[in-house]
């Protein structure tokens, strides 16, 4: 009796069952990150117009935001708390900040005092 993978026993072989399970992981992946609106870098803030958006952001513990800076001036992404300090974004550069501990973070543009936002980790 030939029991190889392919073989006719009726039953499906082993690497078909785990390419299944590995994409039933990625779809649930894939409809999980959807489902929080978050790129496949994580949560975008775009800083555009002299405004962060979106101003209000709430993300899991663990999380890494991005702010992206659209605009022709440069701008900073600084803490109310001084928890987290950007240096100057120009034009189409970024800046990373990731969030470990749970809280409300506050933030502004040294630069623009008038922009301001915020980042709520839960």
């Amino acid at each position: 009796m030939d029991r190889r993978e392919g073989a006719d026993t009726g039953r499906p072989g082993r690497r078909r069952i785990l390419f299944a399970g590995v994409v039933l992981v990625v779809t649930a992946l894939v409809a999980y990150t959807s489902a929080l609106n978050v790129g496949a870098a994580g949560p975008q803030v775009e800083i555009k117009n002299h405004k962060y958006s979106p101003a209000t952001l709430t993300v899991p513990v663990g999380t890494t935001v991005t702010w992206t800076n659209h605009d022709d001036d440069v701008h900073t992404v600084v803490s109310m708390t001084e928890k987290f300090k950007s240096r100057a974004i120009d034009s189409d550069e970024t800046f990373s900040q990731k969030f470990i501990e749970p809280g409300t973070y506050e933030y502004f543009c040294t630069l623009h005092p008038l922009m301001k936002a915020k980042v709520t980790v839960k």
